[in-house]
């Protein structure tokens, strides 16, 4: 029941920034389905995995994908699906936690929670950046293999 609210809360949240960020029609449709596979994603790793960044990590990458493709059939820009799809992932109550304990002048916790928030923002755009940059890689290498077919 937990991974249902996750994937149910995911997409809301997914819809409300689609929405916020005025994405209409099919697009927001795309960007909401796009939140409801990272959280169905995150849930799916977590069964299989025990470190919470290298998930983070794997389903930004999809999500990442997901992003690429959707934006060339749509002929939309990546970040219109990236954004929302992957603001369930956002460490918002980590970092909550983390200024809490410096808050309450326990540093050892606030060290702790500083470490766990950076590395789940970090393998966040680690994953976007890698997906990024890896398409960019294919797009130039189809681009000069069709200029050396002609």
């Amino acid at each position: 029941m937990t991974e249902l609210n996750l994937i149910i809360g995911g997409s809301i949240g997914a819809l409300g920034f689609a929405l916020i960020f005025n994405i209409r029609g099919k697009r927001l449709l795309a960007a909401t389905v796009g939140g409801i596979l990272c959280c169905s994603l995150y849930a799916l790793l977590g069964f299989f995995m025990e470190s919470e960044p290298a998930i983070c990590f794997i389903v930004s990458m999809a999500i990442s994908i997901y992003s690429e493709v959707l934006s060339r059939v749509l002929k939309t820009p990546t970040t219109t699906f990236i954004i929302p799809s992957l603001i369930p992932l956002v460490p918002g109550g980590s970092l909550y936690y983390t200024m809490s304990s410096a808050f309450e002048g326990d540093f050892d916790l606030f060290l702790s929670n500083a470490i766990s928030t950076l590395l789940l923002a970090l393998a966040l755009a680690l994953g976007v950046c890698v997906t990024v940059a890896g398409t960019r890689f294919v797009m130039r290498i189809k681009a000069a293999c069709e200029r050396a077919c002609k």
